[in-house]
C-alpha cells in the first residue's frame, strides 16, 4: 500500500474575471475564494471546510489587503490551524507554498492544504483612474516594494522590465548570438507559448502569434526596453485567480477522491541571488537557477530526458532561455503548460499557481512527469519542484528545500560598486528605454572599470549615435570600450 502521507494534488481551479466594466471586477480575496471553490468542485469532495493549512501568495493590486489569509478564511468560513502568506509577491511563491504543503503533509502536520493567489490589477487600475479623473496609475513602478530611490533607480532601473534586458543582452553576448539569432529564439519560444495559451481555456490571451510578430516592433507591439517589445514582457493587466488543494494519499482515499485525479508532489529545491540585482556575479548566468533546477531533478531521481512537460518561468525571454539550457529542453517543444506570462497572463507573484493547475490538467490527460521552475524578483528567487501522475519513488517527506549554500559556493566573485567612478571602462551589459511613441528615451550601460568594479552610466535620449550603436544589429556592444564622465546628477557613457 502507498505511504498514507504521500502528498498529492487532488483539485485545481482557475478564474478569469473579465466584466465589461472593470470597475465591477472581483477583488483578489474574492478571486482566491472563487478559485478554491473550483478546486473543491474539481476534486469532487468536500475539502475546504476541513482544511488545516492555508497558503496565500501576497498580492499588490489592493494594497489595503496587506495579508489576505484572514479575510480569505473569513470569506470561506474556515479557521485553519496553519496559515502562511508568502513574504513578497514573488514569482516563486506558489511553488514554495506547494513545497511547504507537501512537507507538512508528509510530516503529518497537515492533511488538507489550500494554496491560492490572485491579482486584480485591471480592476484596481480602473478604480484608481476613476478616482484620479482618468489618470492611469503605473501599478508596477508604484508598488510599495519598489517605491524607493537609489543608485540604480536614478538611472531608470526600477521595474523588472528595466532590469531583465540586462540579462538578455549579457546572455546574447555570452552565447555569441547575433541580435537576429537571439530575437529568433525569443520569438520561437513565445510563439509556442501563444499556441499553448490558445488551446487553454484558462489563458487570458487566446490568439496564436507568429515568432516574427512577437519580436517585430509595430503599432500594437511597441518596443519597451531593448530588445524587448510588448509581446515579450509579462502581461500584468489581468484579473486572475488560481489555486490547488493538496492532501495526503490517505486523506484523498478517505474522501473518496479517485486516484486518477491524484498528481504526486515530489521534493523541491530553492536558491536565490542577492536581493539587489547590482550584486550579481554576472548577467549571463545564475548559479541559484542552476542549483534549483538540477537539485530538484536529483532529489527525485529524475533526469531531463524523463520530463514529459515543463513550466519554465517566462516573465521575460532571458529566463526560459537560461532554464532550457540547464535541462537541454528543445526549442521546438513548448516550455509551458499554461501559456506564459504574456499570453496565459502575468498576475504578478501568482503565475505559477496557474501553471501548477495547468500541469495537473496536463498530466491527468497525458500521464507522465513534469518540472515546475519558478523565478521571482529581478532574476532573484528560484524554486523548482517535480510532479508526476505516478508516485515518485525517490521523494521523501519532509525534506528541506534550502540549497542556498550550494548556490553560494557555485557563484563567481561579485564586483564591488564604484558609483563615483570616471574614466575608461568596458560595457558589461546595457539596455535602451523607449517611450510610448516608440522612440528611445535614454539608455543605460552597466560597465566594468579597469579595477574590476561595476558602475552605471546613462546615454541621453538626444545622443542618437550612441543609442544607435547600442541597438545595432551588427555585433554586440558588450565588451566595447568607452569613457564614463561624471555629470551633475548622472554619469554619462560615450564609446571610445
Amino acid at each position: 500500500m502507498q505511504d498514507e502521507r504521500l502528498p498529492v494534488i487532488v483539485g485545481v481551479g482557475q478564474v478569469n474575471d473579465r466584466p465589461t466594466d472593470p470597475l465591477t471586477g472581483l477583488d483578489p480575496v474574492e478571486l482566491m475564494a472563487a478559485a478554491l471553490r473550483k478546486c473543491e468542485t474539481d476534486a469532487g469532495a468536500s475539502l475546504i471546510a476541513d482544511a488545516d493549512f492555508l497558503g496565500v501568495v501576497k498580492q499588490i493590486a489592493f494594497p489595503a489587503i496587506a495579508d489576505a489569509c484572514a479575510p480569505l478564511a473569513t470569506t470561506l468560513g474556515i479557521a485553519p490551524a496553519q496559515v502562511l502568506q508568502s513574504e513578497g509577491p514573488n514569482g516563486d511563491s506558489p511553488v514554495m507554498l506547494l513545497n511547504e504543503a507537501a512537507n507538512r503533509i508528509g510530516a503529518g502536520e497537515a492533511k488538507i492544504a489550500l494554496i491560492c493567489g490572485a491579482e486584480a490589477l485591471r480592476t484596481a487600475a480602473a478604480r484608481t483612474a476613476a478616482a484620479q479623473g482618468g489618470v492611469k496609475p503605473d501599478q508596477l513602478r508604484d508598488a510599495s516594494h519598489r517605491r524607493k530611490l537609489g543608485y540604480a533607480q536614478s538611472y531608470g532601473l526600477v521595474a523588472p522590465v528595466d532590469v531583465y534586458p540586462l540579462y538578455e543582452n549579457g546572455l546574447r553576448a555570452k552565447l555569441g548570438q547575433s541580435l537576429e539569432e537571439a530575437q529568433a529564439e525569443s520569438g520561437a519560444i513565445w510563439s509556442k507559448f501563444s499556441e499553448v495559451a490558445a488551446a487553454n481555456e484558462n489563458a487570458w490571451i487566446r490568439k496564436p502569434v507568429s515568432a516574427a510578430d512577437v519580436v517585430t516592433p509595430g503599432e500594437s507591439n511597441r518596443p519597451i526596453a531593448f530588445p524587448y517589445t510588448k509581446l515579450q514582457v509579462a502581461n500584468s493587466a489581468v484579473n486572475q485567480g488560481a489555486g490547488f488543494i493538496v492532501t495526503s494519499v490517505g486523506e484523498a482515499r478517505r474522501r473518496g477522491i479517485p486516484a486518477a485525479k491524484w498528481i504526486y508532489v515530489g521534493n523541491g529545491a530553492a536558491a536565490h541571488e542577492d536581493d539587489s540585482w547590482m550584486r550579481r556575479d554576472t548577467y549571463d548566468h545564475s548559479a541559484s537557477m542552476d542549483v534549483s533546477i538540477l537539485k530538484a531533478l536529483e532529489l527525485n531521481a529524475v533526469s531531463p530526458s524523463d520530463l514529459d512537460a515543463v513550466e519554465l518561468y517566462s516573465c521575460f525571454p532571458c529566463i526560459p532561455k537560461l532554464a532550457r539550457r540547464i535541462i537541454d529542453w528543445p526549442l521546438g517543444k513548448p516550455a509551458t503548460v499554461f501559456g506564459g506570462l504574456t499570453f496565459g497572463g502575468g498576475p504578478i507573484g501568482n503565475y505559477m499557481s496557474h501553471a501548477v493547475a495547468s500541469m495537473v490538467d496536463h498530466l491527468r490527460a497525458a500521464p507522465g512527469t513534469g518540472l515546475l521552475f519558478a523565478n521571482g524578483g529581478y532574476a532573484t528567487h528560484n524554486h523548482s519542484i517535480v510532479v508526476s501522475s505516478q508516485p515518485i519513488a525517490a521523494a521523501s517527506f519532509p525534506k528541506s528545500y534550502d540549497f542556498q549554500a550550494e548556490a553560494d559556493a557555485a557563484r563567481g566573485a561579485i564586483p564591488g560598486l564604484d558609483k563615483d567612478y570616471a574614466g575608461p571602462a568596458t560595457i558589461e551589459t546595457f539596455t535602451v528605454f523607449y517611450g510610448r511613441d516608440s522612440q528611445p528615451r535614454s539608455g543605460v550601460v552597466v560597465a566594468h572599470t579597469p579595477a574590476g568594479k561595476r558602475v552605471l552610466a546613462q546615454v541621453p535620449g538626444d545622443d542618437t549615435d550612441t543609442l544607435a550603436r547600442l541597438t545595432s544589429a551588427q555585433g554586440t556592444p558588450v565588451g566595447a570600450a568607452g569613457t564614463i564622465t561624471r555629470g551633475q546628477d548622472l554619469s554619462r557613457w560615450t564609446f571610445a
